[in-house]
């Protein structure tokens, strides 16, 4: 499975959002401007978010857009399958071969499984030293 675009840069527009949580609304544009992205890109993106309920859109002056729950309750996966559509690294349906089909099965859901355990909130905390920590490195 590969993430295209726009599921990178939903993420983006996400881990925005929730790094400036309880701050009142943040422009479509502040965002673009400090990720170097179009504009006019992340306004198509952010409409699927909306209508699932993820972000609230603020009218007004000073209007934006804000997570609709705390970065804590949301995951990569949530805004994965509302931007990309459902996680499956091939249409296994089709799949006659009783092993292949059990590894596609399994990618999938291993795949499922890191995305659903991660959250905008562990996104926005982490530190690369803390992933280095968990690997040994031999030379």
């Amino acid at each position: 499975m590969k993430i295209s675009t726009k599921g990178r840069y939903g993420l983006t527009i996400m881990m925005e959002l929730a790094a400036r949580f309880g701050e009142g609304p943040t422009s479509l544009k502040s965002i673009a401007e400090k990720n170097q992205l179009s504009e006019h890109y992340l306004e198509q993106l952010i409409a699927p978010l909306r209508n699932a309920g993820l972000v609230k859109s603020i009218r007004g002056a000073y209007g934006g857009y804000i997570l609709a729950n705390e970065p804590a309750g949301v995951t990569a996966g949530d805004i994965i399958r509302v931007l990309e559509g459902p996680i499956s690294p091939v249409d296994f349906t089709e799949e006659d071969d009783p092993a292949k089909r059990q590894l596609w099965l399994r990618i999938r859901d291993s795949i499922a499984e890191v995305l659903d355990s991660t959250t905008l909130k562990d996104l926005i905390t982490y530190q690369e030293h803390d992933e280095l920590d968990n690997y040994m490195f031999y030379i």
